[in-house]
């Protein structure tokens, strides 16, 4: 039996079905697939540019951008409408520093996701071994949910920028030519921004899960443990002496029960006196 067999068998990856590690390897796929959809993006949109002089129109000006996002790096040449004179212009704005960071961040929790994987299914044992590894797995998974939360709201503000700069009514703007109302200029097609606007949704998810995540890695940390015991010592405390308590009441009652009862009951010289009683009479008739 090869070894995958083998602890697959003993039920390794039982760890899988426990929070943590299930998770964990929600949070490896959610983080592909928000890199994948942020940093593997391009796209472009087409104008058109029909002059009077309908020898100096273009109506088929295409504009290309992608990841990272620089667009001020974006250039390209439209028809002045002027004679064979050509604008060259450029896009606005610059969002690679939010659009990175965001990748960047989805890189390493992917990384860290699959390393923790491993370790919850195939070393688990040495994982809880001593407090040292939860501690570090709490320690990092904070930081992640923080840095999800900072990547996320920084990526949907650069994605707002692009959508901006890039929408076909703001770069008919830039052009001279568009400025004459003689010049008929139209936008033949606009950017798709679904794959951005997934990623977007992505980040806010992969916060989601590594936020919930934290409880589930803080109890097993000797934090969580050390305040059980903290809150169990005084219950045990109280209801020890309780039952205390509680014994010495029973057996007083029992105790006192006991002497009430035998002072209810008649003595054996009571019972003789009462029984004489009848007896005499009897004589008398």
């Amino acid at each position: 039996m090869d070894p995958v067999s083998q602890l697959a068998s003993a039920g390794t990856f039982r760890a899988l079905k426990e929070p943590l590690a299930f998770l964990r390897a929600l949070e490896l796929l959610f983080a592909i697939f928000a890199f994948a959809t942020c940093g593997g993006y391009s796209g472009g949109l087409r104008l058109s540019v029909d002059c009077v002089n309908k020898t100096e129109s273009n109506l088929s000006i295409d504009i290309a951008f992608a990841y990272p996002f620089r667009l001020h790096q974006v250039t390209f040449e439209v028809p002045t409408c002027e004679g064979k004179e050509r604008q060259k212009l450029a896009l606005v704005g610059d969002s690679s520093s939010s659009a990175e960071f965001f990748v960047t961040v989805a890189v390493f929790a992917f990384l860290y996701s699959l390393a923790a994987t491993v370790v919850y299914i195939f070393f688990q044992n040495k994982y809880r071994e001593n407090n040292r590894g939860p501690l570090i797995d709490f320690i990092v998974t904070v930081v992640f949910s923080f840095l999800w939360l900072v990547g996320s709201s920084a990526w949907a503000k650069g994605l707002s920028d692009v959508k901006v700069a890039t929408d076909p009514k703001e770069v008919l703007l830039l052009m001279s030519a568009c400025k004459q109302p003689y010049n008929k200029c139209m936008a033949v097609h606009s950017p798709v921004m679904s794959s951005l606007n997934t990623s977007v949704v992505f980040g806010f998810l992969n916060f989601i899960l590594w936020a919930g995540n934290i409880w589930f890695v803080f109890k097993e940390t000797g934090w969580h443990s050390s305040g059980q015991r903290y809150l169990s010592d005084p219950m045990e405390k109280h209801s020890s002496s309780y039952n205390q308590g509680g014994y010495n009441q029973d057996s007083y009652g029992s105790s006192g029960g006991y002497g009430q009862q035998a002072s209810l009951g008649p003595s054996s010289d009571e019972f003789g006196q009462q029984s004489t009683g009848p007896t005499s009479f009897n004589n008398q008739m």
